[in-house]
């Protein structure tokens, strides 16, 4: 598994790490023996990041890797956690009060003293760039409850405005085969600012995995049976914002891209997460899994040979044929 600086944290960290959100809520039933089974074969696997929130479960996630950590120490794994969807998503919510409040909560879940990183979850445009807001996630790093910290970001310009500031370590976006906006300004940015890059939904909600069709039906308490049309939280975390049939054609054609150009020993989840990590600028990808199966296979996509520039031009031809004005414009 190869490594690379995360950002300002200055950590180092596996280029593929580990989304823990189906460890929590979302995503249909997971047994706390099961979500446990999952971080120990990612760890034997060489993930060393895992990422969380205070809201996955109601900190149902955040406690399960913090037992698991407490079994295990010295482990080496660096854990992101991310606070402010607990409250009403309005600028005044994001005060250094709350912050403290929200941070002591993940760091007894957490059971940690400090924690290594924190993010604003997908926060208002409007705290993105309030000045106050970094004043006081400052205080809580001279504070020594918290690291480092960063941002979890819907969009472009966010991330953008993340990124121009000094104390930001890590920006986490959205970015997949069928999302590729990031790779025009985002990365290049934070590359220049040392800015540590976190890419989400890479799988597309498990589109890109390959395996959905027409018939596929998803648990009621699964975001990508309530949640397909954003009434639940922003429609980009499911399926990358894109339209089930639409996704399932444009999956298809990246199924036989893997094929054609990879073989088949290379599955199209492992092509997806590889492509994202092979991109540069980008320090870890955060692949969820349910079990131990997709946990490995995920891992195993972070030693994966270059893809190549064949490769490469056919994931931006699929996407200019079928996703590009469906989703470029909107975030």
């Amino acid at each position: 598994m190869e490594r690379r600086v995360l950002g300002r944290t200055g950590r180092l960290v596996s280029v593929v790490g580990l989304g823990t959100w189906q460890l929590g809520a979302d995503w249909g039933e997971v047994s706390e023996a099961d979500a446990r089974a999952v971080l120990d074969a990612s760890a034997e696997s060489g993930v060393t990041f895992f990422d969380t929130a205070d809201v996955y479960g109601d900190g149902r996630s955040e406690e399960i890797i913090g037992s698991y950590l407490a079994d295990n120490p010295g482990a080496g794994i660096t854990v992101a956690t991310k606070m402010g969807r607990r409250a009403p998503q309005e600028p005044a919510s994001y005060t250094l009060a709350n912050f403290r409040e929200w941070t002591d909560r993940s760091r007894r879940n957490l059971r940690t003293e400090r924690l290594d990183l924190v993010q604003l979850h997908c926060p208002p445009s409007s705290v993105v760039d309030d000045d106050q807001v970094y004043d006081a996630l400052d205080t809580l790093v001279a504070e020594g409850s918290v690291a480092a910290y960063g941002v979890s970001v819907e969009t472009v310009d966010e991330a953008l405005a993340a990124i121009a500031r000094p104390g930001i370590a890590t920006v986490q976006i959205i970015l997949n085969a069928f999302r590729l906006k990031p790779l025009d300004e985002v990365l290049p940015a934070a590359s220049d600012a040392g800015v540590g890059i976190i890419a989400r939904v890479p799988l597309a909600s498990g589109l890109l995995s390959g395996k959905y069709t027409r018939e596929t039906t998803f648990a009621e308490n699964d975001h990508r049976s309530f949640n397909r049309d954003g009434s639940a939280f922003d429609v980009g975390e499911t399926f990358s914002g894109v339209d089930f049939a639409t996704g399932l054609t444009a999956a298809g054609e990246f199924t036989a891209l893997v094929h054609d150009v990879l073989g088949p020993d290379v599955t199209p989840a492992q092509a997806a997460i590889a492509w994202i990590w092979q991109q540069p600028g980008v320090s870890t990808v955060i692949p969820g899994a349910r079990n131990v199966e997709q946990a490995r296979a995920n891992a195993e996509a972070g030693s994966a040979e270059v893809l190549g520039p064949l490769f490469a031009s056919g994931v931006r031809e699929i996407y200019d044929r079928y996703l590009r004005e469906q989703v470029h414009g909107r975030w």
